[in-house]
């Protein structure tokens, strides 16, 4: 069977208004918990989006956002969804609820962004995708990371020839654990979750950008720790199951050819290991944090065989979480299509979800979908006009 683009249509888009700079969309945020107030002083400086209105189940954390920014209202979930001046519902909820929300929205006639993962697997995330193509709808999804001058730079370099050729890389994330420093860090141990799935769409929507889809997949994945303890916060102390593999490895195999080295664990006290190298058949690529927006990207080449800085070649410059946000914005104003749409996030969901099912299955398997690397962002671009 041939490979299936599972994104949604890359039309006008629902809801478009006039397009231009100095159009301003007006969005909503779903979910107010620690990563919403990094949105909302980011959003905040950025052109063409306007945050209009918070909600959550707690209705008092909307409320308190409310009396912190002007022009922000406080509702409910539904009276988001409904708001007439909501364009793009934001969701911020923890992954076991992406989905539904998802739906809620696009049901609603509203174009989404959401935080990683799309959904909790690829069976909750391919009707999401199915439902926006059908009803003229975007859905974008985290990580925008991949926006800022970091890994647009790594890419230009790579796109340039600069390595010549990419055929191999390596991906290490590795850190002890989320509970030393989150108060309610249940949800990381729990099926959505574990490294592979909280950090590993930072790692793959990086490489899928650098490098092209994956289409096979061979894992091994082992859990450390039977139970965690909390170790911030009013519920310090308390001990709860992990229920997710902890630490996993293994090898992409990219459409490309190129072969990538992945290391995602949360059972690592310290490590010295890189984040992202490329390895071409002329030099060698050093990629900063692929959760960070900038930072330095370094070169080797047979000429100049110490690592030498590459200048800053793309990206949008000073980005911030909620950049995907107005580059879908934009998009949708101008019928475009937009960088961190649904088809890359699944992609990523479906790499992501094989790996974890290959070290489950004991065996390589392949990778189901597919999708092309989205547009570069180009040096010295604005996300309201690149």
């Amino acid at each position: 069977m041939g490979k299936q683009m599972t994104g949604p249509a890359k039309g006008d888009g629902a809801g478009a208004v006039s397009a231009g700079a100095g159009a301003v969309t007006k969005v909503g945020i779903v979910g107010t918990g620690v990563i919403s107030g990094t949105y909302l002083d980011h959003l905040d400086k950025l052109p063409g989006v306007e945050v209009v209105a918070v909600a959550d189940l707690d209705r008092s954390r909307a409320e308190a956002i409310a009396t912190e920014h002007d022009g922000i209202r406080a509702l409910t979930p539904e009276e988001l969804y409904a708001a007439d001046n909501v364009e793009i519902v934001i969701n911020l909820t923890i992954p076991a609820a992406h989905a539904a929300v998802h739906q809620a929205a696009l049901a609603a006639g509203k174009h989404v962004y959401g935080e990683k993962p799309l959904a909790m697997d690829r069976a909750e995330a391919e009707p999401l995708l199915k439902y926006a193509a059908a009803n003229d709808l975007r859905i974008g999804c985290a990580p925008d990371t991949v926006l800022g001058t970091g890994t647009q730079t790594a890419r230009a370099a790579i796109d340039r020839g600069d390595i010549g050729t990419p055929h191999a890389a390596t991906a290490f994330m590795v850190t002890p654990g989320h509970e030393l420093w989150h108060p309610a860090p249940e949800f990381y141990y729990r099926p959505g979750g574990g490294p592979v799935l909280d950090m590993g769409p930072y790692y793959v929507t990086s490489l899928v950008t650098l490098l092209g889809p994956v289409v096979r997949v061979t894992a091994r994945a082992g859990r450390a720790k039977q139970q965690r303890t909390v170790h911030t916060g009013p519920r310090a102390g308390t001990v709860f199951d992990v229920e997710v593999p902890t630490h996993v490895t293994g090898v992409l195999e990219h459409e490309s050819g190129a072969l990538t080295t992945v290391l995602m664990s949360f059972d690592v006290w310290a490590g010295r290991l890189p984040r992202i190298e490329v390895h071409g058949t002329d030099g060698s690529l050093s990629v900063p944090d692929p959760n960070a927006f900038d930072g330095t990207v370094e070169i080797v080449t047979p000429e100049r065989r110490e690592w030498t800085e590459v200048p800053v070649a793309g990206g949008y410059a000073g980005a911030g979480r909620g950049v995907g946000v107005a580059d879908l914005a934009r998009a949708v104003r101008n019928g475009e299509p937009h960088r961190a749409d649904g088809a890359l996030a699944y992609h990523v969901l479906d790499v992501l979800e094989s790996f974890v099912d290959s070290a489950i299955q004991d065996q390589p398997l392949d990778v189901a979908s597919t999708v092309a690397r989205p547009a570069a962002v180009p040096l010295g671009a604005s996300p309201e006009t690149a």
